[in-house]
């Protein structure tokens, strides 16, 4: 499975709701659980609020997860896609 790596900011919405934002964060881990993958949070100091590790089985459905989760506009999300080590191993020896 791949791995994502979002760093979240509130918008004006989701900090003037932010007692939710646990509810709100089930709510992604389960649809997470229904779409084939998994999502983990973490609430966070400084420039981002929160920071999420997920997991799911391809681009397209990380992509159709994290716009189902932004049209609630309670966030924004920057998202990369991350690597371990043995991915990393792959890819250098295509190189």
């Amino acid at each position: 499975m791949s791995k994502y790596i979002t760093l979240f900011s509130w918008t004006e919405q989701g900090v003037q709701n932010f007692k939710d934002t646990v509810a709100r964060a089930d709510a992604a881990k389960k649809l997470a659980s229904e779409m084939g993958g998994s999502f983990e949070i973490y609430w966070t100091l400084g420039e981002y609020d929160i920071v999420s590790i997920s997991e799911f089985p391809d681009d397209e459905t990380a992509t159709a997860f994290l716009l189902g989760v932004a049209s609630q506009g309670n966030i924004r999300s920057k998202t990369m896609r991350a690597f371990d080590s043995g991915e990393m191993q792959g890819i250098i020896a295509k190189g």
